[in-house]
């Protein structure tokens, strides 16, 4: 075999290797082998292309058609012509594969089922990334930068996975690409015929070129052996004794998600509605969990996950709470009297395998549960959180919950809310524009008392208002985003339910955002089942004598409460009481008829379709940009302009995430959100200058970047924080620093150009302190090793005289 041809089958070798660490993401490994075929046929290809041979650029360009067949044979044969070449339909299945399987990695807990759309972001990926090795190594005889995509594959695998077998896939990676090194460089000093390996032996010139005595590899490749093997068991070793860093954005679900040994401890847990839209846009309507209850009220049995009482003018989100053991029975509903009359309801609910979500879906108000596992119960929103990892995954439990059925005499008699009740759930930021008070006050013109007010709100944006619901709109749950959605009135759950509620704050009811499942479709056996595209969010209000009350802005989606019909006068001729039709009764693929049903029959709940048209249904074709990023510049697109993404976002959320609960680990979450501030300028290319202070560095990103406002404000108060901590001679951080640093992050992007902003999201300047590190670490292990190898040096020369 020649010195090329073990390149190249190292090359593949290393791929594979590489490509393991991603066996633990998918629940099987089958995909793998498919993957080692695929590379052998890319790589024999390859072979012959240089054999010819052919020029190394069209080498490459051979090797890369070949891929686009195979792969078109593997995913596309029925679009295909002769079931292997390309057609416009074969790039268009790409292109569905491509969305559902990216949709399905942000869906689907590790490990997440063989779907054909990750089966395709693995293989192919896997393939991408053999061409990029094959032509480094191999094509153009370089190995040492083919360790970029080996990097880069195994770093997604990393950053995904979350297991006690890490250290594993890491030595095979490292192994692989510590063998092609070796291959590369004996093929090079092969090349130099005989090689210097010590005083000649007797047998010498018997041996082949690069081997010394009896066959063995000469002094160059034995050291490079040791050296490998040494500093591959350092990488393993070292990391033992260094001191774990905080979880960030890799972190796996429900790692994190409580702190506090026993019965106390503090949740602050993930955003639920980062995959909310996601949800209701899936392809395919997947059982998410069946429940089976004893109420025939089932219109009015939502499944509530969690509840978002925090509204800080980026986005809402759950207040950091206090946890606790979950209590043989939950204390009574706040808010709730005994003149209100309610039932008692008990339902059995299980989840599916695939299913993982931090919170317990419960119908509310909950006031007993029976569920095995690590979880603990958060008393304000009366919600169930995993500790230690523990999911919904497969859960089967029992809820006894209570369907409040309030009138609206009752809901209109409400006495003023408490005094904490009412500070904590009225506020609403400085950034909240004026235009979504001035609308509340216009919209709820005439009404007597807060009841009515939140009426006209439901019905405003339900039926009266003009706004459509389309889940292609781009998601936001900020200040901007409900300006926005008030002037186009075109948005999703989570717009019309976002604004519902802060337009309810600023007229001074209590209110907050639910977030969970609609009730779902009946099933022949008296079960219900909920589906994905049964996520939704809807606003819930305070009265006092009551509690928390469920309204339904949202046109086409759930349904509207009694009581907000029994109140709400009617302009059509039917019979106001009747029942709704707009629950998900109906298949979820049915298309919305936001537009084409009439105000009267929306106000009577007679609308055929009960959810949205979905996404990926009928588009007008796959663009370019996802054509070319599935074949030929998958490498380039999907893989290495990741790497300082991925590495921006997570030390985002280091620097960002907990502040703490010492003045100690305060004052470093102070520096560290100020260290984000000014990468973050970086990113926009404003270059940090080490000389400077906090206050004047504040003033120089203010002026360069030209902030105003909110951001220029919180630039100013980050930096006094920073000196706070720096000077003072007692220093006090000042709290809400991380969240200063992202509205620094959201005003730098909102002065700066589309081009600007593409270029800080997936090429962040200051992702070159990476490198920086990398170099000095290099400087420093190779110092030591340089001292090493001339004390063994030495030792081998006075053996030897």
């Amino acid at each position: 075999m020649s010195g090329r041809a073990r390149v190249a089958l190292a090359a593949t070798a290393a791929t594979l290797l590489a490509a393991c660490a991603l066996l633990p993401l998918v629940d099987t490994d089958r995909w793998l082998l498919e993957a080692g075929v695929l590379l052998a046929i890319q790589a024999a290809v390859g072979a012959l292309a240089r054999r010819v041979p052919l020029a190394r650029a069209a080498t490459v360009a051979v090797q890369a058609l070949v891929a686009l067949l195979l792969l078109t044979f593997l995913f596309a044969r029925e679009q295909a012509v002769a079931g292997f070449l390309p057609s416009p339909g074969v790039f268009d299945q790409f292109g569905l594969l491509f969305r559902t399987g990216t949709d399905d990695v942000s869906q689907f807990a590790i490990p997440a089922p063989m779907t054909d759309g990750i089966r395709l972001l693995l293989v192919g990926g896997v393939l991408v990334v053999g061409l990029a090795v094959d032509a480094l190594a191999v094509t153009f005889r370089s190995a040492a930068p083919a360790g970029l995509p080996l990097l880069a594959l195994y770093s997604v695998a990393a950053g995904l996975a979350d297991g006690g077998t890490d250290w594993l896939w890491f030595l095979l990676a490292a192994a692989g690409y510590l063998l092609l090194l070796l291959a590369e460089g004996r093929d090079r000093l092969t090349q130099w015929g005989r090689v210097f390996g010590g005083p000649p032996r007797p047998s010498a010139a018997a041996e082949p070129p690069g081997l010394g005595g009896r066959g063995r590899p000469v002094a160059p490749l034995r050291a490079g052996r040791r050296i490998g093997v040494v500093a591959l068991g350092i990488a393993l070793v070292v990391p033992l004794a260094l001191p774990a860093l905080d979880g960030g954005l890799l972190d796996g679900a429900g790692t994190g998600s409580s702190r506090g040994p026993g019965g106390g401890g503090t949740i602050s847990a993930v955003n639920p509605l980062v995959s909310l839209q996601n949800s209701l846009n899936q392809p395919e309507d997947r059982q998410v969990m069946s429940y089976r209850t004893n109420t025939d009220d089932t219109q009015n049995q939502y499944l509530r996950i969690v509840s978002l009482d925090e509204f800080d003018g980026t986005s809402w989100k759950p207040s950091v709470r206090h946890i606790q053991d979950v209590p043989g029975s939950f204390p009574s509903p706040p808010g709730l009297s005994s003149d209100v009359e309610v039932s008692p309801v008990r339902t059995r609910i299980s989840t599916a395998d695939w299913y993982a979500q931090d919170w317990l879906p419960m119908p509310y108000p909950a006031s007993r549960v029976r569920v095995s596992g690590n979880w603990r119960y958060e008393p304000v929103g009366r919600t169930l959180v995993g500790d230690h990892g523990q999911t919904t995954r497969g859960a089967d439990y029992d809820v006894e919950s209570l369907l409040v059925r309030p009138t609206a005499q009752q809901l209109a008699d409400a006495s003023e809310p408490p005094p904490d009740v009412r500070k904590e759930f009225t506020e609403v930021p400085h950034s909240l524009p004026s235009v979504v008070h001035e609308d509340a006050l216009k919209v709820t013109r005439g009404a007597a008392n807060d009841y009515e007010r939140a009426v006209k709100l439901q019905d405003w944006f339900a039926v009266d208002g003009g706004f459509t619901y389309n889940t292609q709109v781009q998601a936001g749950s900020g200040s901007e985003a409900i300006a926005r959605f008030l002037k186009e009135k075109e948005g999703f759950c989570v717009h019309f339910a976002f604004t519902m509620a802060a337009m309810a704050r600023t007229l001074d009811i209590p209110a907050r955002v639910a977030v969970g499942f609609t009730p779902g479709t009946p099933q022949a056996d008296g079960t219900m089942s909920v589906g994905l595209k049964d996520a939704h969010a809807w606003p819930e209000l305070y009265f006092e004598g009551v509690g928390w009350t469920r309204f339904e802005p949202t046109p086409t989606r759930g349904t509207a409460p009694d009581y907000t019909l029994d109140q709400t006068p009617s302009t059509g001729t039917d019979d106001p009481t009747q029942p709704s039709q707009e629950t998900s009764d109906e298949p979820s693929v049915s298309p919305s008829a936001s537009e084409s049903c009439s105000v009267e029959t929306k106000k009577l709940g007679g609308c055929e379709s009960a959810v949205p048209q979905i996404a990926g249904g009928g588009d007008g074709g796959t663009p370019i940009g996802l054509i070319l990023g599935v074949t030929l510049g998958a490498l380039a697109v999907l893989l290495l302009p990741l790497l300082p993404m991925l590495w921006r976002m997570r030390l985002r959320a280091r620097r960002l995430g907990s502040p703490g609960r010492t003045p100690v680990d305060a004052a470093a979450r102070t520096l560290a959100a100020w260290a984000e501030i000014t990468d973050t300028a970086w990113d926009y290319g404003i270059a940090p200058d080490e000389s400077q202070t906090p206050r004047s560095a504040a003033a120089r990103i203010v002026r360069a970047a030209g902030l105003d406002g909110e951001g220029a404000e919180s630039v100013h108060r980050a930096a006094g924080a920073v000196e706070q901590v720096l000077y003072a001679p007692a220093p006090v951080a000042a709290p809400g620093v991380g969240d200063d640093a992202r509205r620094v992050a959201a005003a730098l992007g909102a002065a700066a150009g589309r081009a600007a902003r593409l270029r800080a999201l997936f090429a962040p300047r200051s992702a070159v302190r990476v490198t920086w590190a990398l170099m000095d670490r290099w400087l420093v292990v190779r110092g030591r090793w340089a001292d090493q190898g001339r004390r063994l040096w030495g030792r081998l020369r006075v053996r030897r005289a």
